[in-house]
């Protein structure tokens, strides 16, 4: 394939060397309790893409965000990490207002918006969160988050203009 195709086979980097495509696709979630993860994600609105039990202490279950290409496995045998381990996976939403009150209507429990003292991305934890939305509301610079039952921690970033170079 010619680094030039517009397939996503392969891209050239700056120096024009072809780079091969890829793809973050799945993220794995360790969980302790499968069915009520399952259950958290399905109220959320999120599409059941798999629930297969392959053999006794391995299960699969792959859950898609709604108009993401991305998803999200969780299940038994499927990873040492601890429950609750993964923390600050974005979801990107072009009306952080619009998700946030969805996602509390289906049942998660979504902090007040925030933006970082500093205007670029946030800091660990809590630390530099000021209350409201992103100055002017600029583009990537208010966020809000939540929690699975489990405590993988998730956050909503408002994106309105992408940055040069970014896909939509």
């Amino acid at each position: 394939m010619s680094s030039t195709q517009t397939d996503g086979a392969s891209t050239p980097d700056a120096q024009g060397t072809p780079n091969v495509a890829l793809r973050l696709e799945v993220v794995v979630l360790p969980v302790a309790d499968v069915d009520r993860a399952k259950a958290f994600y399905e109220r959320l609105g999120w599409r059941l893409d798999a629930d297969l039990t392959v053999e006794d202490g391995y299960r699969v279950v792959q859950v898609t965000p709604p108009g993401s290409p991305a998803s999200v496995i969780f299940g038994q045998g499927l990873t040492t990490m601890e429950p609750g381990a993964v923390q600050d996976l974005m979801l990107i939403v072009e009306d952080i207002d619009s998700a946030r009150d969805e996602l509390l209507a289906r049942g998660a429990d979504v902090s007040e918006i925030w933006h970082d003292e500093t205007g670029v991305f946030h800091h660990a934890g809590r630390v530099g969160r000021v209350p409201g939305h992103a100055p002017g509301r600029g583009s990537y610079g208010s966020w809000a988050s939540f929690t699975d039952p489990d405590g993988n921690g998730w956050l909503l970033q408002e994106i309105t203009e992408r940055l040069p170079g970014r896909c939509d």
